[in-house]
């Protein structure tokens, strides 16, 4: 990337300093610090900690971001006694060509060389030495400020909280200091540019085409693993950066298993398939549902329910607007999610077998961050995902979309992709 690239980055930095200025009119002296995710195992491919990736645009684990009141950014890069480069990707470097790069005003050293080429969240006082003697000097002011994510009602910060907590036993003041304004950006996150809205659309294109090949894939006989590769294959060559999230595959009784994941099971004539998946595309995902007959045609009560849950998705999609409420019972005449309880049990009492939310947020995460009880606002993502769940039948039946909030309504991201059970039945014949 250039400096205009990270442009954006330095504009959402300075915004939510903004707020922060304006919730704050007494705080003179004031900081926010922001911590990028860890390498904490082998077993996962590290990918950035959203809200950092959202403020920042850097993916170097590791890394923290301090941003002050009077409008100037520090990065500090972990040093290593190693030679990073040689094991992992690794393009800053503590230069001043890489700080106008990234639209910082420096680069600084974490801290002292540490061994090896990697940085976990449990570590000591030389991985944050010149941090801590640079925050110890602005803390020398009683009425500094700091401001950093240390919200307790998730563990998505957990790592970061850990290492802002060891920076506050080595400075006390930092603790007395502190306050959490991780639902600031969780809110300017739910508003997705232009740019935001493009790469979702694209995540969800390069779903819909794997959704194709799912469909081409599933036969009797096959396995639920096999329909797994297909897919996540699909991924890899169209340019998608990995799976959103862990793909869903659940034939038969696995079908009513909401976040089922063996998928070791046999297709079996007669049986449905759930297929839960969603591509990322420069970090920002999709996530789209359609249920499959592995005999290539819905028996006429698999089709009886299923149209029941294409009409509840088609109703709740041409509500969907400014205003309305993902979730929220205190607002259920304008709550999507209670409105959708209300069609189903109307369509037959099939309420009873609901038993998830009409949709969430989508973004840099899959469960994108937000409050689901304030109203919708324009460009907003969210996925409509009505679902029904009978397990004495063996039925698992979900169809899930991913939509922007416009003015006035809602817009699909999913394209084209066949939904009726006619169009899936006239897809799966191709196979």
């Amino acid at each position: 990337m250039n400096p205009s690239e990270y442009a954006i980055y330095r504009h959402r930095r300075d915004a939510l300093i903004e707020i922060l200025r304006d919730e704050n009119p007494e705080v003179v002296e004031g900081a926010l610090i922001v911590f990028a995710g860890f390498e904490q195992d082998d077993r996962n491919l590290f990918r950035q900690e959203s809200s950092f990736y959202y403020l920042t645009g850097v993916k170097e684990p590791g890394s923290v971001l301090v941003s002050y009141f009077d409008g100037s950014d520090v990065l500090y890069l972990p040093v290593y006694s190693g030679k990073r480069e040689q094991w992992v990707t690794s393009a800053l470097k503590h230069d001043e060509t890489s700080a106008g790069i990234i639209q910082v005003d420096e680069i600084k050293h974490l801290g002292l060389p540490q061994r090896g080429y990697s940085l976990n969240s449990f570590v000591g006082q030389n991985t944050y030495f010149n941090l801590l003697n640079d925050l110890s000097q602005f803390l020398h002011n009683p009425e500094a400020q700091v401001f950093t994510f240390k919200d307790k009602t998730t563990p998505r910060y957990i790592y970061q909280m850990h290492a802002f907590d060891y920076l506050s036993s080595q400075l006390p003041a930092l603790s007395k200091a502190t306050h959490d304004c991780s639902y600031i950006v969780h809110e300017l996150r739910k508003c997705k540019d232009d740019y935001e809205i493009d790469c979702m659309h694209k995540a969800a294109q390069i779903t819909s085409l794997a959704h194709n090949a799912a469909a081409a894939t599933i036969l009797p006989g096959k396995t639920e693993r096999e329909v797994q590769a297909m897919v996540e294959s699909i991924f890899t060559v169209t340019g998608a950066s990995r799976p959103a999230f862990p793909s869903i595959i659940a034939s038969g009784k696995n079908s009513t298993i909401l976040h089922y994941t063996d998928r070791n099971k046999e297709l079996k004539e007669g049986d449905l398939v759930v297929v839960d998946i969603g591509s990322e595309f420069n970090y920002y995902a999709s996530d789209i549902t359609r249920t499959y007959p592995v005999s290539g045609k819905f028996t006429s009560r698999q089709k009886e329910i299923y149209d029941i849950v294409l009409n509840t998705q088609s109703y709740i999609e041409s509500i969907a607007a400014p205003g309305m409420y993902l979730n929220n019972p205190e607002k259920s005449d304008k709550s999507l999610h209670h409105l959708a309880i209300e069609y189903l049990k109307k369509a037959g009492g099939y309420d009873k077998y609901f038993v998830h939310n009409i949709g969430h947020f989508l973004g840099l995460d899959v469960h994108d961050v937000g409050d689901i009880s304030l109203p919708l606002e324009e460009g907003h993502v969210i996925t409509i995902e009505p679902g029904i769940y009978i397990p004495e039948e063996s039925i698992g039946i979900r169809i899930e979309d991913d939509y922007v909030i416009i003015d006035g309504g809602c817009l699909p991201l999913s394209g084209q992709l066949s939904k009726t059970t006619e169009e899936i039945e006239s897809l799966m014949a191709e196979r």
